[in-house]
C-alpha cells in the first residue's frame, strides 16, 4: 500500500510551522507518518522551520543529479525535497511536507491521487499581527504578503482547509486526525 503525501501550504506567517511541530509532538508513536525536510539556500540560523540548508552551488549540483522529487524558487531561495519521500510513499508511510502553493501543480501532476492538499488558513488581522510581531518584514512587506495571501486560494480535489485563528491545539488537532487517518481526504 502506497502512503499518501500531504502537501501543506498557505501564506508566511499563517502558523504552517507551528502547525507541523504540533503535529509532530502529538502523534501517536505508531503513526505511520514521517515529516520531510526541505533543502532550502537559506543559513539555518535564518529562523522558521528546521530545513538543510544548502550553498546555491550544492542545490544546483543536487538538482542535476535528479536528488529532488520535488524542486522550486521562491523569494529569492531555492526549496528541494529528496527522493527519500518516494521510498517513505512506496513503503506505506504518509509524508508531511512544507510545500509552495504556487507549485502545487507541479506535486498534483507528480503524485496524483497519492497527494492530499492541506490548506493553512487565517484572517487577514491574524496575519498582520503574526507578521508584524516576527520583525522580519518592512511594514510595506507585511502589506504585500496579506494582498498575496488574500488573492491567492489553493482549489484542490483533495483538500483540507485549517482554519488556523484560535489555539494551535485546534488546527493541530484536525491535522494529527488527517494524518493518521485511513481514508484519503476528499474520498
Amino acid at each position: 500500500m502506497s502512503g499518501q503525501l500531504f502537501y501543506v501550504v498557505g501564506p508566511s506567517g499563517a502558523g504552517k510551522d507551528s502547525l507541523l511541530d504540533y503535529a509532530r509532538r502529538h502523534l501517536p508513536v505508531d503513526a505511520p507518518v514521517v515529516f520531510a525536510h526541505r533543502y532550502i539556500t537559506r543559513p539555518a540560523a535564518a529562523g522558521g522551520e528546521n530545513h538543510v540548508a544548502v550553498s546555491p552551488e550544492e542545490f544546483a549540483r543536487m538538482l542535476t543529479r535528479g536528488l529532488f522529487a520535488l524542486s522550486w524558487e521562491s523569494h529569492g531561495h531555492r526549496y528541494g525535497l529528496g527522493v527519500e519521500i518516494d521510498q517513505w510513499l512506496a513503503h506505506g508511510l504518509n509524508v508531511v511536507m512544507n510545500g509552495s502553493r504556487a507549485h502545487l501543480a507541479v506535486a498534483d501532476a507528480r503524485y496524483g491521487d497519492r497527494l492530499q492538499v492541506v490548506s493553512v488558513e487565517v484572517a487577514p488581522s491574524v496575519l498582520r499581527a503574526r507578521l508584524t510581531a516576527r520583525g522580519r518584514e518592512s511594514a510595506a512587506e507585511i502589506r504585500d504578503r496579506i494582498t498575496r495571501a488574500s488573492a491567492f486560494t489553493v482549489e484542490h480535489p483533495r483538500v483540507l482547509r485549517l482554519a488556523n485563528n484560535g489555539p494551535l491545539s485546534e488546527a493541530g488537532g484536525r491535522l494529527v486526525d488527517a494524518l493518521c487517518a485511513t481514508v484519503p481526504l476528499g474520498a
